[in-house]
Protein backbone atom coordinates (compact mmCIF):
# COMPACT_ATOMS: atom_id res chain seq x y z
CA UNK A 1 0.00 0.00 0.00
CA UNK A 2 1.45 3.28 -1.28
CA UNK A 3 1.84 6.51 1.13
CA UNK A 4 -0.36 8.12 -1.25
CA UNK A 5 -3.47 5.70 -0.84
CA UNK A 6 -2.45 5.58 3.37
CA UNK A 7 -2.99 9.46 4.03
CA UNK A 8 -6.23 9.07 1.70
CA UNK A 9 -7.85 6.64 3.69
CA UNK A 10 -8.00 4.00 1.37
CA UNK A 11 -7.06 0.32 3.08
CA UNK A 12 -4.54 -2.65 1.13
CA UNK A 13 -4.65 -5.80 1.47
CA UNK A 14 -2.52 -7.74 4.34
CA UNK A 15 -0.89 -11.24 3.86
CA UNK A 16 -2.79 -13.51 6.27
CA UNK A 17 0.59 -15.40 7.53
CA UNK A 18 1.89 -11.67 8.89
CA UNK A 19 -2.07 -11.16 10.26
CA UNK A 20 -2.05 -14.57 11.92
CA UNK A 21 1.30 -13.63 13.47
CA UNK A 22 0.46 -10.19 14.92
CA UNK A 23 -3.41 -11.36 15.64
CA UNK A 24 -3.24 -14.48 16.19
CA UNK A 25 -3.50 -14.23 19.98
CA UNK A 26 -7.23 -12.80 19.60
CA UNK A 27 -9.02 -15.93 17.42
CA UNK A 28 -10.84 -18.97 19.16
CA UNK A 29 -10.50 -22.37 18.55
CA UNK A 30 -11.23 -23.47 14.84
CA UNK A 31 -11.24 -19.99 13.98
CA UNK A 32 -9.11 -19.02 10.65
CA UNK A 33 -8.38 -15.49 9.34
CA UNK A 34 -9.81 -14.85 5.63
CA UNK A 35 -8.73 -11.63 4.47
CA UNK A 36 -7.56 -8.37 6.24
CA UNK A 37 -6.97 -5.12 5.21
CA UNK A 38 -4.60 -2.41 6.39
CA UNK A 39 -5.45 1.53 7.36
CA UNK A 40 -2.20 3.13 8.36
CA UNK A 41 -2.60 2.00 11.65
CA UNK A 42 -5.45 0.07 11.90
CA UNK A 43 -6.57 -3.13 10.76
CA UNK A 44 -10.34 -5.18 9.69
CA UNK A 45 -9.46 -8.63 9.18
CA UNK A 46 -12.45 -11.34 8.23
CA UNK A 47 -12.32 -14.38 9.69
CA UNK A 48 -14.44 -17.43 9.82
CA UNK A 49 -16.76 -16.76 12.51
CA UNK A 50 -16.72 -12.83 12.31
CA UNK A 51 -15.14 -9.47 12.02
CA UNK A 52 -12.29 -7.91 13.76
CA UNK A 53 -11.77 -3.85 13.78
CA UNK A 54 -8.45 -3.41 15.39
CA UNK A 55 -8.14 0.38 16.22
CA UNK A 56 -5.12 1.99 17.26
CA UNK A 57 -5.23 5.22 19.19
CA UNK A 58 -3.43 8.13 20.68
CA UNK A 59 -0.52 9.15 18.95
CA UNK A 60 1.91 6.77 19.95
CA UNK A 61 -0.68 3.74 18.82
CA UNK A 62 -0.08 2.31 21.93
CA UNK A 63 -3.73 2.13 23.14
CA UNK A 64 -5.47 -0.48 20.83
CA UNK A 65 -8.97 -1.49 20.48
CA UNK A 66 -10.40 -4.73 19.12
CA UNK A 67 -13.91 -4.57 18.24
CA UNK A 68 -15.57 -8.07 17.64
CA UNK A 69 -18.95 -7.82 15.02
CA UNK A 70 -20.29 -11.46 14.25
CA UNK A 71 -21.58 -12.20 10.84
CA UNK A 72 -25.09 -12.54 12.82
CA UNK A 73 -25.23 -9.08 13.56
CA UNK A 74 -24.86 -8.08 9.84
CA UNK A 75 -27.91 -7.01 8.85
CA UNK A 76 -26.72 -5.58 5.43
CA UNK A 77 -23.23 -4.11 3.69
CA UNK A 78 -23.50 -3.09 0.06
CA UNK A 79 -20.16 -2.00 -1.88
CA UNK A 80 -19.78 1.09 -4.54
CA UNK A 81 -16.93 -0.10 -7.01
CA UNK A 82 -14.39 2.23 -8.29
CA UNK A 83 -15.55 4.41 -11.15
CA UNK A 84 -12.87 4.88 -14.32
CA UNK A 85 -11.41 8.07 -12.93
CA UNK A 86 -11.44 7.12 -8.83
CA UNK A 87 -8.79 5.86 -7.18
CA UNK A 88 -10.80 4.07 -4.56
CA UNK A 89 -14.24 1.24 -3.68
CA UNK A 90 -16.07 1.65 -0.50
CA UNK A 91 -17.62 -0.87 1.77
CA UNK A 92 -20.46 -0.01 3.92
CA UNK A 93 -21.58 -2.24 6.63
CA UNK A 94 -24.92 -2.06 9.09
CA UNK A 95 -24.99 -4.07 12.49
CA UNK A 96 -28.06 -4.73 13.91
CA UNK A 97 -31.15 -2.26 13.12
CA UNK A 98 -28.89 1.20 12.62
CA UNK A 99 -30.09 3.58 10.16
CA UNK A 100 -26.55 4.52 9.62
CA UNK A 101 -23.27 1.99 8.43
CA UNK A 102 -22.05 1.33 11.34
CA UNK A 103 -18.48 0.77 9.98
CA UNK A 104 -17.18 2.41 6.77
CA UNK A 105 -14.17 1.39 4.67
CA UNK A 106 -12.42 2.50 1.53
CA UNK A 107 -10.15 0.42 -0.01
CA UNK A 108 -7.56 1.18 -3.25
CA UNK A 109 -7.82 -0.25 -6.25
CA UNK A 110 -5.40 -3.11 -5.26
CA UNK A 111 -8.14 -5.10 -3.76
CA UNK A 112 -10.98 -6.87 -5.08
CA UNK A 113 -14.07 -5.62 -3.54
CA UNK A 114 -15.75 -8.17 -5.23
CA UNK A 115 -14.03 -11.09 -3.17
CA UNK A 116 -15.00 -8.66 -0.05
CA UNK A 117 -18.48 -8.53 -0.53
CA UNK A 118 -18.30 -12.66 -1.85
CA UNK A 119 -17.10 -13.48 1.73
CA UNK A 120 -19.48 -11.58 3.37
CA UNK A 121 -22.22 -12.52 1.20
CA UNK A 122 -20.91 -15.70 1.77
CA UNK A 123 -20.94 -15.69 6.51
CA UNK A 124 -23.79 -13.44 6.56
CA UNK A 125 -25.91 -15.07 4.02
CA UNK A 126 -25.98 -18.47 6.27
Amino acid sequence: MGLFSAILGNAGSVNTDELNKNYGILLTEGENIELGFKLIRDVFIFTTKRLILVDKQGLTGSKTEYKSVSYKSITRFSIETAGTFELDAELKIWVSSELQPSIKKQFNKSVNVYEVQKLLAHYVLQ
